[in-house]
């Protein structure tokens, strides 16, 4: 008996009973497309973030207080840390110790609300050089300008807002020199963004922008600041930045062994490997639950198909009377497994592939941002793969069992 005869045989025998033949299919195909969506949809979300956080720039560095972050002590430890003053800001704008430092600029997140006559909104209000955003992001005030050094310095109380705040807060469309309320103080507005939109981590349109020393002073009460954002010349300088401010700051702070560091620093080559690591984590532990359904559908093909055996037992009889040997039959039953498993895992790449696509268009929406229709052909080849390999391995023993009944009993089988 010829394969192709086998291979006949075997889609005989699935065509008579379709139904069972669907409903076996349905724990793979439900497998197979959960994970094309689980990859497509990992790979789009890395996909959008690694392009905002390129938008800072490859000579981006960031420098934080409180030691690098390897376990939970050390994250309760930095939510306290106090590393960061003035002192170091000054000593790291100094070219004789960083000469490659093109900018640098003190963050501070202000938690809060903001009230105009009444009405009250929650943006995300951070205290910043006010130009930092035009060199970060390249976007400038479309009404108004932004506020000074000289306003840094005497600790104005200036604000920069965005355009979802604009729209919020004055419907009159009158803005420049209102006054906005933050914790009890009044901050005069003297400039607008544009709508940007999701800029690297930042939503500009939901921004207040203040001076850095007002809000450090005058709404956290606070000496230290929470993040310094510098900027390298270029982005080959950046190693060396590095180790400039490494050097500049264990010397201030009396520091001999590098395990003894109380700041932090990150840079942008560093945010990327470590959204790729995170991304890729999570991608996987949700693709091997989701791969948790294709065991149970191979379970369930080896059921129906113990099932099959037993209902086709007469059949088996016959053909071995007839010449059919027992690896004939094997082979035969093995077959109407694979295919089983290959067809589920076809509809389950449509399925997954469509659903991917629904998916990217509903995200857009949700996010707001470019969301990229990633498929993933290492995902599609994978999915064809294990499809088949459970097909083998489930419908293995169903296919032994068949090739080892006794002809003679087989016929005489009721």
């Amino acid at each position: 008996m010829n394969v192709k005869y086998i291979f006949k045989a075997a889609l005989f025998g699935l065509k008579i009973n379709k139904s069972r033949s669907f409903l076996t299919i349905l724990g793979i195909v439900i497998g197979i497309s959960s994970i094309i969506l689980i990859m497509s949809i990992g790979q789009s979300g890395e996909s959008l973030i690694l392009s905002q956080v390129e938008t800072m720039g490859s000579n981006f560095v960031q420098v934080n207080p409180g030691k690098q972050i390897k376990g939970p002590q050390d994250m309760i430890d930095t939510l306290f840390a106090d590393s960061i003053k003035d002192r170091e800001l000054k000593a790291l704008q100094n070219k004789n110790n960083v000469p490659d430092l093109m900018d640098i600029t003190p963050s501070l997140i202000v938690p809060g609300n903001i009230s105009y006559q009444g009405d009250t909104y929650k943006p995300t209000i951070i205290g910043w050089t006010a130009d930092w955003v035009g060199k970060l992001f390249d976007v400038y005030p479309e009404e108004g300008e932004f506020f000074t050094d000289d306003d840094i310095k005497s600790l104005s109380s200036v604000a920069i807002i965005g355009s979802e705040v604009k729209d919020e807060m004055f419907a009159s469309g009158r803005v420049i020199g209102e006054k906005i309320k933050i914790k009890d103080k009044l901050f005069k507005i003297i400039g607008v963004l544009p709508p940007s939109g999701q800029i690297s981590m930042f939503s500009l349109d939901k921004m207040v922008i203040i001076p850095y020393t007002t809000a450090q002073k005058y709404l956290l009460g606070i000496d230290y600041y929470q993040e310094l954002h510098l900027r390298a010349k270029d982005e080959e300088a950046v190693p060396k930045m590095i180790e400039d401010i490494k050097i500049t700051l264990r010397d201030l702070h009396g520091i001999d062994s590098p395990e003894d560091d109380d700041f932090s620093i990150t840079a942008q080559s560093d945010m990327i490997d470590r959204i790729k690591l995170i991304t890729n984590v999570l991608t996987i532990l949700l693709t091997s639950v989701a791969a948790i359904s294709l065991v149970v559908g191979g379970v369930g093909i080896m059921n129906i198909m113990l099932v099959s055996v037993t209902e086709r037992t007469r059949e088996i009889g016959l053909r071995k009377a007839i010449g059919a040997t027992s690896k004939n039959i094997l082979v035969q039953f093995l077959i109407e497994s694979i295919i089983l498993t290959v067809l589920g895992g076809a509809v389950g790449i449509v399925l997954g592939i469509s659903f991917s696509y629904l998916a990217s268009l509903v995200l857009v929406r949700i996010v707001g941002a470019s969301w990229d229709f990633i498929i993933s052909l290492p995902a599609i080849f994978l999915g064809l793969g294990v499809a088949g390999f459970v097909g083998l391995i489930f419908g293995l023993y169903p296919a032994k069992q068949a090739a080892q009944k006794s002809p003679m009993e087989a016929l005489r089988y009721e």
